[in-house]
């Protein structure tokens, strides 16, 4: 069984994630949500809800699991980050004591089954890391009834737990905040090689992978540091993993005027001679979204902010042009949908 926590004298500490807090009876460790009763650490916000909606699967974002369709999303409170620009602040540096209404694995999975165009579950919006022992209760009766799981997380997190998490998770979508320890330890309260150990056990798992990472100006929006993360992408995880390049705007302690659109620009050109898909995101493109066939050039997928429609696949997902193998996870009636 693993164990998620153990007994140092008289503090516990947490083996959740890389911070290894040892917390004295009652302490809560850094992400908030989790606490040590004097024996274990348990979890304050098993079935508590912050956000709960059927999103499309690109706003995860993730495009090439399954596009075109939607997937019912849920957070709750808490991270193990500690980001100066987080876009989700109001839930993710929230204390959990305040928050009491709770929600069954049952009835998430019930109303997964329910939804419209509906693929599965995905744990978003706060660090799902933090929330393990619901998010996995949630996701076994997920997959026991056909549905998929999605995972949008920082990648903060030990292996042993997150070998058993690639056990019931089916795509990951993982924050890399940036590609220097610098930005990580000052800003995000992190370091950078554990998030970096956690791509590689999940791209040799042979879950579906996606990464983001999020342009702030003068922070991580060197050419060189992106050509450095883009080949080690394409080294390490692949080079058919998707990037997607966001958009940076101010947003919680972080006042620095929004990325321009100039930058997006030019790091994803950087980023495109290692990846085959690198995307951009939060920022309006006429084709920064689009998926093109990388043998052939044909677009194979027109996105619109979650607008999508797919043109020149086949039935498996691969270029009606070429043949070559676009998307792994692709459901036929995918090409019949504009969302």
């Amino acid at each position: 069984m693993l164990l998620l926590s153990r007994k140092d004298d008289s503090k516990v500490e947490c083996l959740l994630c890389p911070h290894f807090c040892k917390l004295a009876k009652d302490k809560k460790g850094i992400c908030g949500a989790r606490r040590s009763n004097g024996e274990i650490i348990e979890l304050l916000t098993y079935g508590v809800i912050s956000g709960y909606a059927l999103d499309p699967i690109e706003k995860k974002p993730l495009y090439h699991f399954f596009p075109g369709t939607n997937i019912l999303s849920l957070g709750s409170y808490g991270c193990n980050m500690r980001c100066d620009f987080c876009q989700n602040y109001s839930i993710s540096q929230r204390p959990s004591a305040d928050f009491s209404i709770k929600t069954e694995p049952d009835r998430i999975v019930k109303d997964a089954l329910s939804a419209l165009n509906n693929i599965g579950i995905a744990f978003t919006y706060n660090e799902p890391v933090i929330w393990f022992e619901f998010i996995r209760d949630v996701a076994i009766k997920a997959k026991k009834k056909g549905l998929h799981t999605v995972m949008v997380s920082n990648g903060y997190v030990n292996k042993d737990p997150l070998a058993e998490i690639i056990s019931f998770i089916d795509a990951f979508n993982i924050d890399l905040k940036a590609f220097n320890n610098d930005f990580y330890k000052n800003i995000a309260g992190a370091d950078l090689e554990p998030v970096r150990n956690a791509l590689k056990q999940i791209a040799l798992s042979g879950k579906h992978l996606e990464v983001t990472t999020l342009l702030i100006p003068g922070q991580n929006d060197d050419n060189k540091e992106m050509e450095y993360e883009a080949e080690w992408i394409a080294g390490e995880l692949g080079n058919n993993t998707p990037l997607h390049l966001s958009r940076y705007f101010p947003m919680f302690k972080r006042e620095d005027p929004s990325t321009p659109a100039d930058t997006i620009k030019r790091l994803s050109e950087i980023a495109s001679k290692s990846l085959n898909y690198v995307y951009s995101g939060n920022i309006v493109s006429d084709s920064g979204q689009n998926t093109s066939c990388p043998k052939c050039g044909k677009v194979v997928t027109k996105r619109s902010g979650y607008n999508v429609k797919i043109q020149n696949l086949d039935k498996k997902g691969n270029c009606a042009g070429c043949g070559e193998q676009i998307y792994k996870n692709f459901t036929s009636f995918s090409s019949s949908i504009q969302n």
